[in-house]
C-alpha cells in the first residue's frame, strides 16, 4: 500500500478514536507497519488539512494524535454549542434528559436500566448540546462516569436551580402508563 492509503486509513482511525486520538504505537500496531510509515501518514494528513478549504487539523497532545476542528473556525462552532434549541431533541434524548434531571447523578448503565434501552448516543447528543455533563466517578470496579445537567440545562429550563424542576406527582398501578406519562409532561416543559 502507498502512503495515500495509509493517509486514508489513519484519517479513519483518528475519527473513530475521537476525543481519546491515538498514539503513534497504536498506530503502527493496528496498520502492522512501521511507527515512521504511521508518522509519514500523519505528516502528510497534516499538509493536507493545512489547506484552507479544509475545516480541520491533525493535534499532538501528550503523544496522542487527535483530529480537531480549525481554531479560525472556532465562533462558529462556539455557536453550535450553545444554541441547544436549535435542533429539536430526539424522544430518546428527551427521556435520557429527564432520567438525568430527576435521578442526578446517573451512570449511563442506571439510564440504560430505567430506559430499558441502551443510551450512548443520547447521552453523547446531550453532552453535545451542553445540557448534560459528566459530574464525576461512581465508586466501584470500572469508576463509571456519572453525567448531571448543566447550568445550560437551568437556563434553557428557567431553573434557578434542580431543585425547581416540577415534582413527580403521576402515580398509576400501571408502571408503563407512569412513564409514558412523565415524559409527556417533560416534553410539555421542554417544549414550552
Amino acid at each position: 500500500m502507498d502512503i495515500i492509503n495509509w493517509k486514508s486509513i489513519v484519517e479513519s482511525l483518528l475519527f473513530a478514536a475521537g476525543d481519546e486520538g491515538l498514539t503513534l504505537k497504536q498506530l503502527s500496531t493496528v496498520l502492522e507497519i512501521e511507527e515512521n510509515v504511521a508518522l509519514d501518514a500523519i505528516s502528510a494528513l497534516r499538509e493536507d488539512y493545512k489547506s484552507p478549504d479544509r475545516g480541520i487539523a491533525i493535534i499532538e497532545l501528550a503523544g496522542t494524535f487527535q483530529l480537531t476542528t480549525k481554531k479560525e473556525h472556532s465562533v462558529y462552532l462556539k455557536k453550535l454549542v450553545e444554541s441547544p434549541t436549535s435542533q429539536s431533541l430526539s424522544q430518546a434524548a428527551l427521556e435520557t434528559l429527564a432520567i438525568v434531571a430527576y435521578k442526578q447523578p446517573i451512570t449511563r448503565t442506571e439510564v440504560e436500566s430505567i430506559r430499558g434501552v441502551k443510551s450512548e448516543r443520547p447521552l453523547q447528543t446531550l453532552s453535545a448540546k451542553a445540557l448534560v455533563k459528566e459530574v464525576g466517578r461512581a465508586e466501584g470496579t470500572g469508576r463509571a462516569i456519572l453525567y448531571g445537567t448543566t447550568k445550560e440545562f437551568l437556563d434553557y429550563f428557567g431553573l434557578k436551580n434542580i431543585k425547581e424542576l416540577p415534582p413527580l406527582t403521576v402515580t398509576t398501578d400501571d408502571p408503563d402508563e407512569e412513564a409514558d406519562l412523565f415524559f409527556e409532561k417533560f416534553q410539555e416543559t421542554f417544549e414550552n
